[in-house]
């Protein structure tokens, strides 16, 4: 039996709560910190730096998910270590004033749990969908649970926005339980019965980690892809931390007019997820391998247009520019995330969930490495060159990089198959 969409939609709402609750931690509480609390911008940065760390895990929980053969107890596991890990961040805002050293301590302890809770609720959400969703709908279920997750996001940050100020720690603590508590509830609304209902209960897998990740290795589709999603990710992460510099620095945007043009490169993010959603399950155009290169070659042209567009200065068009990069990463991601989910069905069995957390694992070392080395990148060249020139040289080789994984995707994904199959053979 597969998932039917209500069931999809249901799941859905578990990306939704995960997004609800990390965008406190990696923005609400961020500029508290900064702004309110005077604390080094560098350690808020470092914190987030620890929570993508620790999903280095990712491959335990989707192992232990597969072996205990019932994903659903580490999908709402997961989510209240998550939800208790973002309560406690919130409190540690409070010790900061007190004692830098407790209040840095709990933080630690905090971010840590956070990423724990991503990677066990995450992963073996992912898993779930892997394993239940029929392959012709696999785009459709892809764009639905990001496209609810990136809602979760928005509607949250709006909210508390509103209900924030005037602020207080009192009130801050407040919300955040009222957000946790909401998230948890609907993550055991969203998948009750769902796991039961169409997968028979399995024997428990006495196979050892670390025997069940090296049999993952093993198998040429698995590490293939693995290495497609660490090269690709990279390109997609490597602007993140430097197109608002980029937009302030050369082209005279204020704070508020490059925070809108987030916005809006998040809008096109969205557009390009719906679009692959409908092409490829609703009109049944194109296989997901060809959703996937095209979103990499749309985005290395949409980043070689950025860097056209800086000598021109003030008055360029930008912000379109940046609306087409966000529809093209959109594309690109929610036909990787189609790909991540047929493909994790493969190989040997029970082991989807290992598979899942290998790929998320490569995908939250290339989120750190790439706005890590973007940024670095951009440092280092404005010593030698222009603003325009350092910011443009570092958008052309995140260009190069997204031509890279085109050329990969071409070599390793099957054009045959509709769900985006690898080349066979192991």
């Amino acid at each position: 039996m597969t998932l039917s969409w209500f069931q999809i939609v249901r799941l859905g709402f578990v990306q939704m709560a995960l997004g609800a609750i990390v965008v406190l931690t990696t923005s609400t509480l961020n500029r508290l910190m900064v702004v309110e609390l005077s604390l080094p911008a560098l350690l808020p940065g470092l914190l987030v730096g620890l929570h993508y760390s620790i999903q280095l895990t990712r491959p335990h929980w989707g192992f232990y998910s597969d072996a205990g053969g019932h994903r659903t107890r580490w999908i709402i596991g997961g989510m209240v270590v998550l939800g208790l890990g973002a309560f406690t961040a919130t409190c540690a805002l409070l010790a900061f004033p007190q004692s830098f050293a407790l209040g840095l301590t709990i933080s630690i302890i905090a971010y840590t749990m956070i990423g724990l809770g991503v990677g066990a609720s995450g992963t073996s959400l992912l898993a779930l969908l892997a394993t239940t969703t029929a392959p012709h709908r696999r785009a459709a279920a892809a764009t639905i649970t990001w496209l609810m997750m990136i809602f979760g996001i928005a509607m949250t940050a709006g909210i508390v926005g509103q209900l924030i100020d005037p602020y207080s720690p009192q009130l801050l603590i407040e919300i955040v339980g009222i957000v946790v508590t909401i998230a948890v509830a609907v993550t055991c609304l969203a998948v009750w019965r769902v796991e039961r209902n169409l997968i028979a209960v399995r024997e428990p897998d006495p196979t050892p980690f670390r025997e069940g990740l090296r049999e993952v290795w093993q198998e040429r589709k698995a590490r293939n892809f693995t290495l497609f999603v660490f090269l690709s990710m990279t390109a997609y992460f490597m602007q993140e931390l430097i197109l608002e510099p980029y937009a302030g620095l050369v082209f005279g945007f204020t704070p508020g007019q490059s925070t809108s043009l987030s916005g809006a490169q998040n809008g096109g993010v969205f557009v390009g997820m719906l679009t692959v959603g409908i092409m490829a399950t609703g009109l049944k155009i194109g296989a997901l391998r060809n959703w996937v290169m095209a979103g990499c070659m749309g985005s290395a042209a949409a980043l070689a247009l950025i860097t056209f567009l800086g000598p021109m200065g003030p008055g360029a068009p930008l912000v379109p520019a940046v609306v087409l990069l966000g529809f093209f990463n959109g594309m690109f991601a929610v036909a990787a995330i189609g790909s991540m989910m047929a493909l994790a069905a493969q190989g040997k069995e029970r082991r989807e969930g290992t598979r899942m957390g290998l790929w998320g694992a490569a995908q939250a070392i290339a989120a750190g490495f790439g706005g890590l080395i973007g940024a670095g990148m951009v440092d280092l060249l404005r010593v030698s060159l222009t603003d325009t020139q350092a910011f443009g040289t570092v958008f052309i080789g995140e260009a190069a990089l997204f031509i890279a994984a085109t050329a990969m995707a071409a070599k390793i994904m099957d054009r045959k198959m509709p769900s985006a199959t690898l080349v066979p053979g192991e």
